[in-house]
């Protein structure tokens, strides 16, 4: 059976907040247990004699004061807090003429004891839960000596409760932690299948460009005496797609570092002569994407900004996936109807923003890890990567890649 996660507000509260409301629960039903209430012939518990006096009012303010201290220094100091908070408690069992630690004055140091155990490091919650038992074993220690009564089968009852809050505190410790290192392994991997994904994308872009250069380099050979312009006119796109081809490729080997496996290899040599002479994916297609958006039932506006020229096979790409994962993360989490798309071209770089009015979650949902991949393309082009809540509401992805300058130069219509 699963626990029932704490609604938000709830953990908005701070522990030593709840150890505190915890010590004032226990010391209101310290009272009602010494108090005949409607229904009942006598009261629960026997009063002491200083109970009411000025002493045990005293000895009642001066528990309180040490028990709120303790529950605000919880966070900062756990063990100094912990120690105040048992000394409160025995301290205010004084006060009761019984013969062990109340299990009501242990329960904001059973709190506290969970709190430590779940926030803290495994040797700090073993030291807390160690002071707390030596607490009751002092106190029982004590007594005997001294010829005292003592109540062996309620400090053993109040011993388990400490125990078992531990118990509870550090399963929750340790289930934080191995949550925290799955989703490490999840990033971990998310980032390489997309390294990987960029690799083999970047694969289809180099055999798309030698198709061109091939065709080019044969068209130029065949009208070379006849046609010297056009022969000369091929040549010049045969350069200009070889020093395209040439600087994506530096770009991104420069980044990644491990190579694809074995089974991937093949299966990229297998389509390659498939895919030879089919252009990739890029901002070409962004209107075609919008439109299939927009069918589907989310209006996706794109607007253009800058001269639109021809980007680098890498950064074409790259500037599309970006925006095709944040349209598909708006139809997925943002439960809207519309959002923006703005592609801006610079003098030296391609910026990239999409916006929506929804929920403001965006893609932080998305269990595909969608802003891992796009931060991990803007970092491998060496570019600037924002994707967060807008302040007045919905959820904003921006990116800003730096376009090479023999790119810049080379500005064509599109």
């Amino acid at each position: 059976m699963h626990a029932m996660p704490l609604p938000p507000r709830l953990k908005l509260v701070p522990p030593g907040a709840w150890v505190a409301l915890a010590w004032g629960a226990s010391t209101a039903f310290t009272f009602l247990a010494r108090v005949r209430l409607p229904g009942e012939e006598t009261a629960n518990e026997f009063t002491a004699v200083q109970f009411y006096r000025w002493d045990g009012l005293l000895i009642l303010t001066i528990a309180c004061a040490l028990a709120l201290l303790g529950s605000m220094r919880l966070h900062r100091r756990p063990l100094r807090a912990l120690a105040l908070l048992l000394t409160a408690a025995a301290f205010l069992t004084t006060n009761l003429a019984a013969g062990a630690i109340q299990l009501a004055q242990f329960l904001a140091v059973d709190l506290a004891l969970y709190f430590i155990a779940a926030g803290r490091p495994r040797r700090t919650g073993v030291t807390a839960l160690t002071m707390a038992l030596a607490v009751l074993l002092v106190w029982e220690t004590v007594r005997l000596l001294r010829g005292w009564g003592i109540g062996t089968l309620e400090e053993l009852t109040v011993a388990l409760t400490a125990v078992v809050a531990w118990l509870l505190g550090d399963a929750s410790h340790r289930t934080r932690e191995y949550g925290e290192r799955l989703r490490a392994q999840a990033a971990t991997q998310a980032v390489t299948d997309e390294r990987l994904r960029i690799a083999r994308e970047m694969h289809d872009m180099v055999a798309h460009s030698i198709g061109i250069i091939a065709l080019q380099a044969g068209a130029a050979a065949r009208v070379v005496h006849t046609q010297p312009d056009a022969a000369r006119e091929a040549m010049t796109a045969v350069e200009t797609a070889g020093r395209e081809t040439l600087a994506g490729l530096r770009r991104m080997l420069v980044a990644l570092r491990h190579a694809d496996q074995d089974g991937d290899r093949d299966r990229a040599a297998a389509s390659a002569e498939a895919d030879r002479l089919h252009p990739a994916e890029g901002l070409a297609d962004l209107d075609r994407l919008a439109a299939a958006t927009t069918a589907a039932g989310v209006q996706v506006d794109v607007h253009w900004k800058g001269a639109r020229r021809q980007l680098p096979p890498d950064i074409d790409l790259s500037v599309f996936r970006i925006v095709q994962e944040s349209i598909t993360n708006v139809v997925r989490h943002a439960a809207t109807t519309a959002c923006r798309v703005t592609v801006d071209y610079l003098e030296e770089h391609v910026a990239v923003e999409v916006t929506d009015d929804g929920r403001g979650r965006g893609s932080t949902t998305d269990t595909g890890f969608g802003l891992v991949g796009m931060r991990e393309r803007v970092a491998l082009l060496h570019g600037e990567f924002t994707a967060g809540p807008r302040p007045e509401g919905g959820f904003r992805v921006t990116a800003r890649l730096p376009v090479p300058a023999t790119a810049t130069s080379a500005t064509v219509a599109v």
